[in-house]
């Protein structure tokens, strides 16, 4: 009998739970960690597990930004990252809003939260086992969305993200 391997992951929001939650951010120079952040991210890689950042981002759809801007930022944050060693594995973003203005991005999707897309795809892209992943947010529907998917969620309210981590990442 063969056993596949599977990866283990750590989904992390990014609004509100590894930033300060300014509204639509959408320019590094905004960009505020939160406390214990980077470290976190670097605490889940230097024990194997995928970092993974999630995020809705209905600023898109409202045609405040374009996509182009959420690529930059995660760009930037795996630059800051990469100081001290850590960084996310990859980017799943939804610019998708029912009340958007652009019409392209104007619409009900799989892949917004609570939707479960953005780790349903993350999850078959990198064959995650599920049972050993973890989602970290700071939202009710980041919640939902961990619960939907099948993965154990995290609700980060404040203080060291780090700390919070370190109670569930072994």
């Amino acid at each position: 009998m063969t056993t596949t391997n599977k990866n283990k992951a750590v989904f992390f929001d990014r609004d509100g739970t590894l930033n300060v939650d300014i509204a639509y951010l959408h320019r590094p120079e905004d960009f505020i960690w939160i406390e214990g952040a980077k470290e976190a991210i670097k605490y889940v890689n230097d024990r194997g597990y995928l970092a993974i950042l999630v995020t809705n981002q209905s600023g898109v759809a409202r045609g405040y930004y374009p996509e182009e801007d959420v690529k930059a930022v995660y760009d930037w944050m795996n630059n800051e990252l990469a100081k001290i060693g850590a960084h996310l594995d990859a980017l799943f973003y939804c610019p998708h809003h029912p009340d958007g203005k652009i019409p392209a991005y104007t619409k009900v999707c799989s892949c917004r939260k609570p939707n479960t897309g953005m780790v349903d795809m993350a999850c078959e892209a990198f064959k995650i086992d599920r049972s050993k992943s973890l989602f970290v947010g700071d939202s009710d529907k980041d919640m939902e969305c961990a619960k939907g998917a099948g993965v154990n969620g995290i609700h980060y309210r404040q203080g060291s993200l780090l700390d919070c981590i370190r109670s569930f990442v072994r």
